[in-house]
């Protein structure tokens, strides 16, 4: 099969067309929605009702401190409400299918990983959470999570355009704003739409169906066993999965995620489900140019990220294409020059097939979503490793709702800084001098979740109980590792596969992790704009970099792409790089025995 296919690149420029069409007017109303001004929203009353029924005075601005203490404070609540939602789900209403409690471990893993929109998950969400946990818990989080990253965005935004203050705006009132103007109403509509193509939205638990295979067998009384058809778990999939997508938290009502039929039913749904993972994080750069009073700095961002998505894309899709010779080896390709048709159709969906998948698995960890229509386990070295690679660069390539773009606009002033001295320009970006504190902050955002996902992988590797959970050994097993912690620091939440995570040392290694990838990151970033926004503005000048055109992409890029290959080439070397030499040995061995034939 060809490496790139026509198929794979229509449906790539499909995805990217209509999520940048769609991004635009989208970005214009976050921005109103982010900074009202004087201009009242339309549900202004129901927000003085939801104010007055919190107990806040939403008029009154915080300092980065005070922001921080909201937004931690909410996390860690929503951590302990979850947490005992999980483990007392078996006594609760709305249990039709009579489960208990998680574990103790298990149900705190589950919750701060809700909590902190990583949606890392160590079960089966069909056959462990009640429809109560899932329609109530699981899906509040999903909601609160997002509104909590863009709210830190919104708060950062602030600290560059504001001058001389201390002020921020108000958590509660942005958390409020973002979820009634944003969140709700795009995932009202995009459940509606899931539901049209076949996508279950109900109160009922299950429903016991008559398969294909039970009626042959009542037919011709040869099965009893099967005769009374099968049990098919239901619940409120839809709007969970529309929030799933459009907070960028990837948590599957099922256990097969998004590769499920009644989770991702149709080649439609599995188009609007990609194009909404990316959509939020593309308007939010769209409206960041908006809120600064230049819609170019917004764009230049825009671009920056999705040059660097396409640039992994594109050879994703072609490992996957191309296929494997070991099918051969395992003896089941009988011709020594066979290879497969579909490309490496191991771990996929045939509706989907090697292009909708390798497609996914890029947009959803660029996403910081973590959902998965595919078993990234099974695909090629090379496949895997650019989507692990998107994780280990910090989730700014889109990113997470919020937290993608407040991450790269770290990597912008990083940026800024070393073009200031390599050509000794003053580093300044949207007239605010950056100094010293503000780059050690910078770094601890960049650095903390990369050095805890090195770390963490070598105590798994070094450890009896993190190797109790590695199945696969060789390369293929460190990438495992190495992909779980990457995933969790960088609050992804999807996984390689092939790893026991349900187990004491990963339950609590991973939860620190998602801790970290959240909190330690987000704590920096607003006394980031606590320290920009107490600066006076600087007029442009001779030495002032343009931080607009083609020049600023490509610097952008390759800070990203810098600091991220720094930190993770000897990792991946040792995994998906050696893991990927091998496979060329096989491929070069292949080949000579074609030639010899």
């Amino acid at each position: 099969m060809n490496a790139l296919s026509p198929h794979a690149l229509i449906e790539l420029t499909l995805v990217l067309g209509l999520t940048l069409a769609l991004a635009f007017p989208l970005g214009k109303w976050t921005a109103r929605v982010l900074e009202p001004g004087n201009r009242p929203l339309p549900l202004a009353g129901l927000e003085r009702g939801i104010h007055r029924l919190l107990g806040v005075d939403a008029t009154h601005d915080m300092t980065w401190t005070a922001y921080a203490g909201v937004v931690v404070s909410l996390t860690a609540l929503g951590t302990l409400l979850l947490y005992a939602l999980l483990r007392l789900q078996g006594v609760l209403p709305l249990n039709g299918d009579g489960l208990g409690g998680l574990a103790p471990l298990l149900a705190l893993n589950t919750a701060i990983s809700f909590a902190t929109n990583t949606n890392w998950q160590a079960y089966g969400g069909e056959s462990t959470m009640s429809t109560l946990t899932q329609a109530i818990g699981l899906t509040m989080q999903n909601f609160l999570s997002a509104a909590v990253g863009t709210a830190v965005l919104a708060a950062l935004v602030r600290g560059l355009v504001r001058r001389q203050t201390r002020m921020l705006g108000n958590a509660w009132a942005d958390i409020v704003r973002i979820t009634l103007y944003l969140l709700l109403p795009l995932s009202f509509v995009l459940a509606l739409l899931l539901v049209w193509q076949g996508v279950p939205q109900t109160v009922e638990a299950s429903r016991q169906v008559t398969t294909v295979e039970a009626t042959v067998a009542e037919a011709t009384v040869l099965n009893d066993s099967t005769a009374h058809g099968q049990q098919i778990p239901l619940g409120m999939v839809a709007s969970q999965i529309a929030i799933k997508q459009l907070g960028t938290n990837g948590g599957g009502f099922y256990n097969a995620n998004s590769a499920h039929p009644l989770e991702n039913p149709t080649p439609l749904s599995n188009l609007l489900q990609v194009v909404s993972i990316i959509l939020l994080p593309a308007a939010l750069c769209v409206a960041f140019g908006h809120l600064v009073g230049d819609r170019r700095q917004g764009t230049a961002i825009l671009s920056a990220m999705t040059i660097i998505l396409i640039a992994c894309a594109l050879p994703t899709i072609a490992a996957e294409q191309i296929g494997t010779p070991r099918l051969h080896d395992a003896g089941v390709m009988m011709q020594a020059d066979a290879m497969q048709s579909g490309g490496n159709m191991e771990g996929k969906e045939v509706r989907y097939g090697t292009a909708s998948s390798a497609i996914w698995s890029v947009v959803t960890t660029a996403a910081s979503n973590g959902s998965v229509n595919a078993m990234h386990d099974s695909f090629t070295p090379l496949g895997g490793l650019f989507p692990m690679w998107l994780m280990q660069l910090g989730e700014v390539v889109f990113g997470g709702v919020g937290s993608g773009l407040y991450g790269m606009l770290v990597f912008v002033m990083l940026a800024i800084f070393l073009a200031g001295l390599m050509v000794g320009r003053t580093p300044e970006y949207l007239g605010k001098k950056i100094e010293a504190r503000d780059i050690k902050l910078a770094a601890l955002v960049v650095l903390l979740p990369s050095a805890f996902v090195l770390i963490g992988t070598a105590a798994s590797l070094g450890t009896a109980a993190g190797q109790a959970g590695i199945f696969n050994r060789g390369a293929h097993g460190l990438s495992e590792v190495l992909y779980a912690l990457s995933s969790a620091a960088n609050n992804n939440g999807s996984a390689f596969g092939g790893l026991g995570g349900n187990a004491t040392w990963y339950n609590l290694l991973l939860g620190i992790a998602m801790w970290i990838g959240r909190l330690f990151v987000i704590v920096p970033v607003l006394a980031l704009a606590g320290s920009m926004a107490n600066k006076r503005a600087v007029a442009p000048g001779p030495g002032t970099l343009p931080t607009t055109g083609p020049v600023f992409v490509v610097l952008i890029i390759g800070t990203v792409l810098l600091v991220g290959a720094l930190t993770f080439i000897p990792a991946l070397a040792l995994g998906p790089i050696a893991e990927q030499l091998q496979l060329q040995s096989q491929l070069q061995s292949h080949a000579q025995l074609v030639g010899g034939v």
